[in-house]
């Protein structure tokens, strides 16, 4: 028992520590000052593993560390990366726990990306005008023509990317012993 924890906090930490290196070394800018980085394929094929609480753990984690040493964007930033985060990797893996098929796979994937679009507009609007110290109007200016392409990208990014590697990963996982079968 003691040692299958020991392994799975073990797997935990390692696959932040790729989470981490794919925002310090994967960050491409898109639009304005939106940048996309990969982290979250890491965050939710950990949630895929072990389940939404993981995928919640591994977003706190990798977002308080990134706020720490390489982002700029002080607390602000740290909460709206949680946020983007926990609703992409959280709502897949809690929806991938239910249906463990490549449709389900699919699903869950798709329903984490609606999810991450819905929950960000939100979030945008509400908090940008704070976080970035625009007036409102500028930034439901910025909504529609850049934060919804932003976020249709980084989602449709992360989802497929995800689905493409995340048997590979899985298998090689399994084969060093860090997962079980």
């Amino acid at each position: 028992m003691k040692n299958n924890r020991t392994r799975k906090l073990t797997t935990v930490g390692m696959l932040c520590a790729f989470a981490y290196v794919a925002v310090a070394v994967g960050r491409i800018p898109v639009v304005l000052f939106l940048k996309y980085d990969p982290k979250d394929v890491v965050i939710v094929i950990g949630g895929l593993i072990f389940g939404p609480l993981t995928s919640l753990a591994m977003a706190v984690t990798v977002s308080v560390v990134e706020m720490i040493t390489i982002s700029s964007t002080g607390i602000w930033g740290c909460v709206m990366n949680m946020i983007s985060s926990c609703s992409f990797a959280c709502t897949a893996a809690f929806l991938y726990k239910r249906h463990r098929t490549r449709s389900g796979a699919v699903a869950a994937l798709a329903c984490g990306w609606g999810c991450q679009i819905a929950v960000m507009m939100l979030w945008n609007w509400l908090v940008a005008p704070i976080y970035m110290g625009y007036p409102r109007e500028a930034v439901e200016a910025l909504l529609l023509t850049a934060f919804l392409p932003f976020n249709l990208l980084k989602g449709g990014l992360n989802a497929g990317i995800t689905f493409l590697i995340y048997k590979p990963v899985v298998t090689t996982l399994r084969r060093l012993h860090l997962v079980e079968t």
